[in-house]
């Protein structure tokens, strides 16, 4: 008898959504000792799912048919003091965004043990030392248990939340996209600290993921959902070697293969060159200063016209800062940024302004840097309007942008609220597109979007730096997507360049160990 079994589950969604169910029949077992992956894009029920299972489902979506049963009972009428107590003992859950589900004015250690004392009988002395037990065992010993959740990683508090999840020994893990916004090497070690724990507690886990990487390297079975159905479940070898549906051989086609195609431009020109860039950071203190942290370490780099250069590299290696420095939004401590020969790290801000469109951005999280209280088209003709453009010249071209990018001009109203991501993230690229620039920065642009949206999002950006002949730099911290995309790749680690050169020579002959780490870190290489 399986450890958990989903019968027929049917969960409603509150009147006036964009459909009447959540889930609809969804029937799935949770075999003892196995890792079970569910599968599939944003949207699809995944988490729903996990939260019915938890008991945890928001107010106004409730279950409306069929059976949850966990070793025999079903959960589903269970009273809710009782799912209160199962809850962490019998069945624990890692959520997808730690820093959300942390409290941040509470210390990490404080919160793990608050757990164990609300489960057990133990001191808190008790509690604080199984705590320290706990993370050891996450390999979290060099951090404190006083320490703060914004005072460490995004992959430590990861684990902070995987030591919470398992202070009471579940039998059942669920997983919600644990590794989602993490470094490819970060994401490595927390599926491997999932797989190691799940073997030596003989837990079950079901592991929510929107990547068949992921699937291939974690997985003995997998379900495949997709507008709240199961479209596809079976053992993980025979779903990812011979799919049935055609949404799961879509899914799988769109996972990048980290095969680089692309020829180096022929003619190379020169378009922006950065010589000697250093940047540093330093923290104020009430009574001193802290010692500055470079963040750029003397890095050069070439920018030709109609290519792409990748720059990767994981968290902190300064991918971010040497864009920001690039296009102006910070000042560097030395080094010249040139465009077309013109330094313009160092040039007057009243100088800058009329080469500022020139050079434009596209960024990470495209919903914090879209402004929600305004529409479309006054987000879109902000920049020309800056720049002189007439109004009506603005709104004509706000909308022949909207449909380069792939979406209708009847958006131009609407509010960035109103759009999934891959849509937001469109909208983010119409923006930088209005000034007709010469070098595009796109900064993690597709490391938060399902896997077929972000091949959507990247054969956008491929085509229209081909239409536009433009020099676009690419930040990602996957080397699968940078070999989708860039002609050359620069590999950055601590704010100094590891190696650069031809993307398909990188991949095929890492110079050095930090790269190759990288490239072994690439969830189901092997396999897809």
């Amino acid at each position: 008898m399986p450890l958990a079994s989903l019968q027929n589950l049917t969960v409603s969604l509150p009147e006036g959504a964009d459909r009447p169910l959540a889930i609809e029949d969804v029937s799935l077992d949770i075999g003892r000792k196995e890792i079970v992956c569910i599968v599939g894009e944003s949207g699809s029920g995944k988490s729903v799912t996990a939260h019915a299972i938890m008991g945890l489902l928001p107010r106004g979506v409730a279950p409306a048919g069929g059976r949850i049963l966990f070793d025999g009972t079903d959960l589903l009428r269970e009273p809710a003091e009782a799912m209160r107590r199962r809850r962490g003992r019998d069945i624990a859950m890692i959520f997808q965004d730690p820093m959300a589900a942390l409290n941040p004015v509470v210390a990490i250690g404080k919160q793990v043990s608050e757990q164990i004392r609300a489960h057990q009988q133990f001191s808190e002395s008790q509690a604080l030392e199984r705590t320290g037990v706990l993370f050891q065992e996450m390999g979290l010993g060099d951090v404190s248990p006083g320490a703060f959740p914004h005072q460490i990683s995004g992959g430590q508090r990861q684990r902070v939340m995987i030591a919470m999840a398992l202070s009471l020994s579940p039998k059942l893990l669920i997983a919600d996209e644990p590794t989602t916004a993490l470094d490819v090497t970060t994401q490595a070690q927390i599926l491997r600290l999932i797989k190691k724990l799940q073997a030596e507690r003989e837990m079950s886990v079901l592991l929510i993921t929107h990547d068949f990487g992921v699937v291939a390297d974690m997985a003995n079975s997998v379900a495949v959902m997709r507008h709240g159905h199961i479209v596809e479940s079976g053992a993980t070898r025979q779903v990812l070697g011979n799919p049935s549906h055609p949404y799961t051989q879509s899914l799988i086609a769109a996972v990048p293969k980290g095969e680089s195609r692309l020829l180096p431009t022929p003619q190379p020109q020169a378009l922006v060159q950065v010589v000697n860039l250093t940047k540093r950071f330093q923290r104020a203190r009430l009574f001193s200063r802290s010692k500055p942290k470079t963040a750029l370490d003397d890095i050069s780099l070439t920018l030709n016209r109609g290519e792409t250069l990748g720059v990767v590299g994981e968290s902190g290696s300064g991918k971010s800062t040497l864009a920001r420095c690039m296009i102006r939004l910070l000042d560097p401590d030395a080094g010249e940024v040139r465009l077309e020969g013109a330094d313009i790290a160092h040039m007057p801000l009243a100088k800058l302004r009329p080469l500022r469109r020139r050079i434009q951005m596209v960024f990470q999280d495209p919903f914090s840097s879209l402004n929600p209280r305004q529409n479309v088209c006054d987000i879109l003709i902000a920049g020309p309007k800056a720049h002189g453009e007439p109004l009506n010249e603005a709104r004509k071209h706000a909308a022949d942008m909207l449909e380069l990018v792939g979406l209708s001009p009847q958006c131009l109203n609407r509010l960035p609220h109103e759009f999934s991501g891959g849509q937001r993230q469109r909208i983010g690229l119409a923006r930088a597109l209005m000034l007709k620039p010469d070098v595009l920065i796109a900064d993690e642009p597709v490391s938060a979007l399902d896997v077929t949206v972000q091949a959507q999002v990247l054969k956008l950006l491929d085509d229209v730096r081909r239409q536009m002949n433009l020099a676009m730099l690419f930040i990602t911290h996957d080397m699968r997507v940078a070999a989708q995309i860039c002609h050359r790749v620069m590999v950055m680690r601590h704010g100094r360049i590891v190696e650069q050169g031809l993307t398909q020579d990188i991949f095929a002959a890492p110079a050095s160990d930090y790269t190759k780490a990288l490239l072994a870190a690439i969830p189901g290489r092997q396999a897809l």
